[in-house]
């Protein structure tokens, strides 16, 4: 019985995010069900597991003996997942720990920690609480204009708190690159954080400033780690055009996340109520 729930839940998670396509739409559609259908799939693998690991590796279920291959396989999936998450976390620890060697630098009423490099970079660095790192070349290359709308883009990352969010959303990503179209949405939601920063700056300063920051921000960025790092460029080149047709749009509301936008999360949670039918 514990082996149907397995293969019932493979299948179901596999039917969805096969279903995904490239979406049309305004920002808060496409956020809606890109997030959907990269969470829900690994949130209903992880109740399974949790569900069959409380149940144990004996006993009955609806008149159906359970063997112990299926917690077997539950304990090790969860095992992969906690080593995931403490390698993941270590890796952002030591990115944390890179970006405060360097030093402190005042840009007006900010504070951020400078890069010495010449490429042009800028981005949050961290977890809950993430710090603004700014490269030299940044600096010697952008007019104090171009500066303030990059650092009112990195303020977005850290209002939406980007950093932590994506960090627990890149580890999904790597327990269940198996899945298909991981990486596609994976990337869909890189783009849809940039654009919602983009959409909290250019409401403070003057989107066409903004644009002409991307363009130059993003054809010289170098590629950085995306763990615990939320930076200007991070959608690439790709999503460039993507990005300054937004800007030279008019504005879009990017609303904040509402509660009954995750009811559809709760049914991930349905593997747990067969608790109650092991005996």
């Amino acid at each position: 019985m514990h082996l149907m729930m397995i293969l019932i839940t493979l299948a179901v998670s596999w039917r969805l995010r096969s279903s995904w396509n490239q979406p049309q739409g305004n920002w808060n559609l496409r956020w809606g069900r890109s997030l959907f259908l990269f969470l829900f799939p690994p949130l209903l693998i992880f109740m399974t597991a949790i569900a069959l690991l409380f149940m144990g590796p004996q006993g009955q279920m609806s008149g159906m003996y359970t063997g112990s291959i299926s917690y077997l396989l539950a304990l090790v999936y969860l095992a992969f997942f906690a080593i995931s998450c403490i390698k993941l976390a270590f890796q952002g620890w030591q990115s944390v720990e890179s970006a405060r060697n360097c030093p402190l630098v005042n840009l007006g009423d900010k504070r951020a920690r400078l890069l010495q490099t010449g490429a042009l970079f800028a981005g949050q660095i961290g977890f809950w609480q993430p710090e603004l790192v700014i490269s030299q070349g940044l600096l010697q290359t952008l007019s104090q204009n171009h500066l303030e709308s990059v650092l009112a883009h990195e303020q977005g990352h850290h209002h939406y708190r980007d950093t932590f969010w994506f960090f627990w959303l890149g580890w999904v990503r790597s327990c269940t690159a198996w899945l298909p179209n991981t990486e596609p949405l994976w990337e869909e939601l890189l783009a849809l954080r940039e654009l919602r920063a983009d959409g909290y700056a250019a409401l403070r300063v003057d989107p066409l400033v903004l644009a002409e920051s991307l363009l130059l921000v993003v054809s010289t960025s170098p590629v950085l780690s995306e763990i615990c790092c939320a930076a200007l460029g991070s959608s690439g080149v790709d999503r460039l055009e993507q990005r300054v047709e937004a800007l030279l749009a008019p504005p879009e509301p990017t609303p904040e996340a509402q509660l009954h936008s995750w009811h559809g999360f709760m049914l991930a949670f349905l593997p747990l109520v067969t608790v109650v039918f092991h005996s």
